[in-house]
């Protein structure tokens, strides 16, 4: 494959050089600024280049029967979760001015058109958009037509219902990256299926990463052998905390393992 790259901000994603760790705090912050920023703090202090948020517009992105719906990882409805963990919208300005001022690129996934619409407004520099939206198309075509970078996850997709999300990015020539993901929080081990990876990069020739919700590094870390160009794991500072993602989330000390080892991953291919 050919060299295949492009910058968020300052931040370089390419096949040719060390994997892009992305740190999610999503919402670890359980809806609380100060502990938002908590976390932003603890990313730079292990060496982060960027973080990524999560824009909730709960009114606008769910309907009725999601105060119905619990989600395997909480005994809370999934309105009532997102409701409670989301920034608003002078909150998350905020945020990302903070995150900016600490010298990281900032990096958010929009759940609705009001989300999206916030974001452009903040003046993000991309766009990471969940497995819950990839064969949205009318929702990836609104996003790739502010042409700025994207980030597509792909959990729950096959390559059929993935391949029109692509083919519209590719019309709008623009940047973008395939992360597989398996999406059951946590994720067996046995159920990861890590050489997608590599299907994904034969399938549509663009940079692949992965996005990882199984405990634990040895994932995370496999993925950078079969050629992941972002990895995008959630983040806490602690596991002493809690929230619905901390189960699945690395803590600063595996951060910093994983910055450190991506790198020597890479060398020693």
């Amino acid at each position: 494959m050919s060299t295949l790259q492009f910058n968020i901000g300052k931040v370089k994603i390419s096949n040719n050089k060390p994997p892009l760790i992305i740190p999610e705090i999503g919402i670890n912050h359980n809806g609380s600024l100060t502990r938002a920023k908590v976390l932003v703090d603890s990313a730079a202090r292990a060496g982060a280049k960027i973080i990524k948020h999560q824009t909730h517009v709960p009114d606008d992105e769910m309907s009725y029967h999601a105060k119905k719906i619990k989600p395997g990882n909480s005994n809370k409805d999934i309105f009532s979760i997102i409701k409670n963990a989301s920034l608003n919208e002078n909150q998350e300005f905020e945020l990302k001015e903070y995150t900016e001022k600490k010298g990281l690129e900032y990096l958010s996934t929009p759940f609705s058109i009001k989300s999206v619409d916030r974001l452009v407004e903040m003046k993000v520099k991309a766009f990471k958009i969940g497995s819950g939206e990839c064969n949205n198309v009318s929702f990836v075509k609104y996003v790739a037509k502010k042409k700025k970078p994207i980030i597509l996850s792909t959990g729950m997709n096959t390559l059929r219902s993935i391949n029109p999300s692509v083919k519209i990015l590719k019309k709008y020539q623009v940047p973008f990256v395939l992360l597989h993901c398996t999406s059951i929080y946590p994720a067996p081990k046995k159920l990861l299926n890590l050489n997608s990876i590599k299907l994904l990069k034969d399938k549509f020739n663009c940079l692949v990463g992965y996005s990882d919700h199984s405990k634990g590094m040895q994932a995370a870390c496999a993925s950078i052998a079969l050629g992941s160009s972002i990895v995008e794991k959630h983040y806490v500072h602690s596991h002493n905390t809690s929230g619905p993602d901390v189960v699945c989330s690395m803590n600063f000390k595996q951060l910093k393992y994983l910055l450190k080892t991506s790198s020597e991953i890479y060398s020693s291919l």
